[in-house]
């Protein structure tokens, strides 16, 4: 089994969620009291959503790639990034660490794709729905992406910096997403990305009628098959 690094603590209850689904993906492939290997380097949430709403990636991207550089020396031998967001600075991760990143976009656009799915509606950060970094690595996979309109996406990144990061779950804030994927519905997307780590704490398959994809269990599922594969 190869050895994972996995940057996390973006936030910790995301990264909980990676945590559990690594491990129980690997020990449902192998049996028995198996486990995956891995190397976890959990940030300081605070000081990464500061430089994120300072728009400051760059600091962002030090600290991180500077993370990746440790697993890498404590001998990980591939990269995840456990949110979304931060695949913003992907590219400079995967450089200052030398290690190969499984990307999150990638997974999910795969599993979108097997599901015959084209157009899909996106739930996630400010940063994620309304930069391109994201959306554009999905339509390279042939992934047209929708987002909410302006109000809403301000509602969506709201819940999860003051509710979901913090591991508060608000009926209330249920609705509000419930009704921004009917929106989305209705403008005729075919499917529903978890475009941030935390929207499935609040919301899953049955809280609309369209197919959704969960990204924390996507990538994680990506990690496992990567973990267990022959080594090249």
């Amino acid at each position: 089994m190869r050895l994972l690094g996995v940057l996390g603590g973006m936030s910790w209850t995301s990264t909980a969620t990676y945590y559990r689904l690594l491990n129980s993906g690997v020990a449902a492939r192998l049996g028995g009291m198996h486990s995956a290997r891995l190397l976890v380097h959990s940030v300081d949430f605070d000081e990464i959503a500061e430089l994120q709403h300072a728009d400051d990636w760059g600091t962002s991207a030090e600290i991180l790639g500077r993370a990746g550089r440790g697993l890498a020396d404590a001998g990980a031998e591939g990269l995840i990034i456990a949110t979304n967001t931060m695949h913003k600075v992907a590219d400079e991760v995967e450089a200052a660490s030398g290690l190969p990143l499984l990307h999150i976009a990638d997974a999910t656009a795969g599993a979108v794709l097997d599901a015959g799915v084209r157009r899909v509606g996106l739930l996630a950060t400010a940063f994620t729905m309304e930069d391109t970094f994201y959306i554009d690595r999905l339509a390279a996979h042939g992934v047209e992406t929708t987002v909410p309109g302006p109000d809403a996406r301000a509602e969506v990144h709201r819940i999860i910096y003051d509710e979901l990061v913090r591991d508060i779950v608000r009926p209330e804030s249920r609705e509000v997403y419930r009704t921004v994927m009917d929106d989305l519905v209705a403008e005729g997307v075919e499917g529903i990305i978890f475009g941030c780590t935390e929207v499935g704490l609040l919301v899953g398959p049955d809280d609309t009628v369209m197919p959704t994809f969960d990204t924390v269990a996507l990538h994680a599922d990506a990690a496992v098959e990567w973990m267990l594969s022959p080594h090249r």
